[in-house]
């Protein structure tokens, strides 16, 4: 059942219309991955569906509830990680946390609290008192996220979040999303210009470009769209004529090359791995190594839109 449900957005500024007629529904405990290249209008449907901008047509409707009808309920659900930083840099971590906290209505003793566990969840504890203007740009991410946690939300919308971190910050970002969304069932959407990170977090994506849809559906679903074959590597204790013309027999087989001492073989989705298996035994040779190689996520946006996802 779907919890989030984006239906049939549209909006122009002036006589450019930036979304068309986009729908995509988010199930509550995803991981959803909101991808396009610039300008493909990822940053006015965010806007739209966190109540700063206003549709021209359609409707977000949150856990059965509609933007335009409830949007202080909705919001109250809603964690929002901004592109830009927005920390007050004289301040520490916990002046800061304690200020953007006191905007949610909590009382101080359960902010207090809240500031204690965001704390520890980012792991900024030893810093917490240091001036955010000492902070590393990857720390400063950690903190900006912090501060859409205080409220305990059920949605985070994550715009950008890794930019310009250092690889321990970002894997402290990437822990402590698959945390929250395996302890406490919290749904994000997270919007990224590195594919690697979809790869890893994201279960389902939509790919749009030019304000419209590209493609919509999880991971492998979205794959099998631009490919319809698989890529298979294999390596035995040895390689002989007999094995690799049987091979070639088979149907569902489109290409045998070998390789460096290894087999790459192409075959058609309908391809089952169990029938390369036999005839490994078949012809008594034993399988050192074997590998299904599916066209990555980046190639299969390339494929889509024409474009990389940095450009």
């Amino acid at each position: 059942m779907a919890y989030i449900e984006i239906k049939n957005i549209s909006k122009k500024f002036d006589t450019k219309t930036v979304l068309d007629n986009v729908s995509f529904e988010v199930k509550k405990g995803d991981i959803f991955g909101l991808l396009g290249p610039n300008g493909a209008g990822k940053s006015t449907l965010l806007n739209i569906m966190i109540g700063l901008l206003k549709a021209d047509h359609g409707n977000i409707v949150i856990d059965n509830m509609t933007m335009e009808e409830q949007p202080g309920k909705i919001k109250a659900k809603l964690g929002v990680v901004p592109q830009d930083l927005a920390l007050i840099e004289e301040l520490n971590a916990i002046d800061n946390l304690m200020f953007f906290g006191s905007f949610y209505g909590l009382s101080t003793s359960v902010l207090k609290e809240r500031v204690d566990e965001s704390l520890k969840i980012i792991g900024l504890e030893d810093s917490a008192k240091k001036k955010v203007k000492t902070y590393s740009g990857g720390m400063k991410r950690r903190l900006n996220i912090a501060v859409a946690l205080l409220h305990q939300p059920e949605i985070v919308i994550m715009d950008e979040p890794t930019v310009g971190v250092d690889p321990q910050s970002r894997n402290y970002i990437f822990d402590f999303i698959k945390k929250l969304n395996k302890e406490q069932n919290i749904t994000f959407i997270y919007t990224s210009h590195y594919m690697e990170e979809i790869e890893l977090l994201c279960n389902r994506l939509f790919i749009m470009d030019d304000g419209k849809q590209v493609s919509y559906g999880t991971k492998e679903e979205i794959k099998e769209i631009v490919s319809n074959k698989h890529q298979i590597h294999l390596t035995l204790n040895e390689i002989t004529k007999e094995f690799t013309e049987a091979l070639q027999q088979n149907k569902n087989i489109i290409a045998v090359e070998e390789i460096d001492n290894f087999l790459s073989i192409t075959t058609k989705i309908e391809f089952e791995i169990d029938v390369l298996i036999k005839l490994v035994t078949k012809f008594d040779l034993k399988i050192k190594n074997l590998s299904v190689v599916d066209p990555t996520l980046e190639e299969v946006f390339l494929t889509l839109t024409g474009k990389k996802l940095r450009d």
